[in-house]
């Protein structure tokens, strides 16, 4: 066993303020010279971003189904190892989801603290409160926060509404520099946050006077026994990986997989016009290609270098906005078409409500892939899918995997730590 002390940021519903104040917290106890490693719940590029940024070290995912609750286990063992602070962000609500951030608690024993949003509310915040603490007896429960407090007599009202048994963790006033701002898939990026420094260091301010400055109790997580090293599945092969504002949904720990298979990594920007560089394998990933797409279509040079990359045969792994460059054209909500690189046959169109929602995995040669699909596009195109993902809870048939020629691409985002057998065949192009 290592100990650290945990505290799991959890609230009532999304939107109550969560990342935010973890990000706040990251930073005020960075800024007391600790290490803070902090973790996101559930499938998630976004939040995490802004987290790295807070705490100054990669925030990893905790998924007691994406991630398994062995891979969960060691992820928290090496972080604890290594860590003053760990702090991990729920997803939704606290009980929201099969399994829910409840169950990640429960399952290592992290005390949750509850940020509950009292704007236009005064004694239900103790119900809420108390429902949150009492609805499941075995989930350790720290205490709670009030977010968005009007003033000093608003929060007194809400503390003398908390049974006495529970625990009041303060208060943040509601303060425009708390607000991150977001669009149709979650939080803006974190390069276009231009003022987030400033955002996060306004936020460990808020929470200097709250018991969230004070480091929660040491939670004893079990080590892992070190598992042999991964046979090297891509060893020597070069990887070009697509980043920028329109391809950022990177999942650190699948670049960590491909590096661990033996992959050297390289990264290009197809809104830079850059072109990726004796690749032996591209990976274009997903992100916000409707956002940019007039500037993907001038990336001539881009383009020029992944057509002669399909057609010299290489593998090249789509997904989601990556699978919507490689479409015939890309039609926005405002209903302008947009020509993309052709080298698949179909179309998209942006749709204003999200298409797809939820945890799926696929299933083929290497066994079973895990992951998650979101997305706010529809795909029309002519080729029958290679595999059908499955949803995790009800097993109904998902996202489409296509195949055409070297080209494989998806909707659905893999989390490839759940099998380098199939990651590994993802990139040599094999029988999947």
């Amino acid at each position: 066993m290592v100990a650290c002390p945990a505290l799991f940021i959890s609230a009532p519903a999304s939107g109550q303020g969560k990342t935010t104040l973890t990000a706040g917290l990251a930073r005020l106890h960075r800024r007391a010279g600790r290490r803070v490693r902090v973790f996101k719940t559930g499938p998630d590029f976004l939040d995490p971003m802004i987290l790295a940024q807070a705490s100054g070290a990669p925030v990893l995912s905790l998924d007691l189904w994406m991630v398994g609750e062995d891979g969960c286990r060691k992820l928290l063992a090496q972080a604890a190892q290594e860590a003053d602070l760990i702090l991990i962000e729920g997803v939704m609500g606290l009980y929201d989801g099969t399994p829910s951030s409840a169950d990640l608690a429960v399952a290592f024993g992290v005390p949750v603290a509850a940020a509950i949003s009292a704007k236009s509310m005064a004694q239900t915040f103790g119900a809420l409160a108390f429902g949150l603490a009492r609805f499941r007896p075995e989930v350790p429960f720290h205490g709670v926060l009030a977010n968005r407090v009007g003033s000093a007599r608003h929060a007194q009202m809400l503390q003398e509404a908390l049974p006495a048994d529970l625990r009041w963790l303060g208060h943040v006033a509601s303060d425009a520099l708390l607000e991150l701002p977001g669009r149709h898939l979650g939080l803006h990026q974190a390069s276009e946050i231009a003022d987030l420094d400033a955002r996060i260091e306004h936020a460990a301010d808020a929470l200097l006077d709250t018991a969230l400055a004070e480091l929660p109790p040491p939670v004893e997580f079990a080590t892992v026994p070190e598992a042999p090293p991964l046979p090297r599945l891509l060893d020597g092969k070069q990887i070009a990986i697509a980043r920028d504002a329109a391809f950022s949904f990177i999942y650190p720990a699948n670049v960590a997989l491909l590096e661990a298979l033996g992959a050297r990594i390289a990264y290009f920007s197809p809104l830079g016009n850059e072109a990726p560089a004796h690749a032996d394998a591209i990976w274009l990933p997903g992100g916000y290609p409707e956002l940019h797409a007039a500037a993907l279509a001038r990336s001539a040079q881009s383009a020029a270098a992944l057509r002669a990359h399909v057609e010299a045969g290489k593998p090249l792994v789509a997904e989601c906005g990556g699978m919507l460059w490689l479409l015939d054209a890309l039609t926005d909500t405002a209903g302008t078409r947009t020509p993309m690189l052709g080298l698949l046959p179909g179309e998209a169109v942006m749709q204003k409500r999200f298409a797809a929602l939820g945890m799926q995995q696929i299933s083929g040669t290497h066994g079973t892939l895990t992951g998650h699909t979101f997305h706010y596009s529809r795909v029309s195109t002519p080729l029958a899918p290679a595999l059908v993902a499955r949803h995790a809870n009800t097993g109904a048939p998902g996202e489409p995997l296509y195949r055409h020629g070297p080209v494989v691409a998806t909707y659905m985002h893999a989390y490839w730590p759940s099998n380098p057998a199939f990651t590994a065949a993802l990139f040599h192009g094999t029988a999947l």
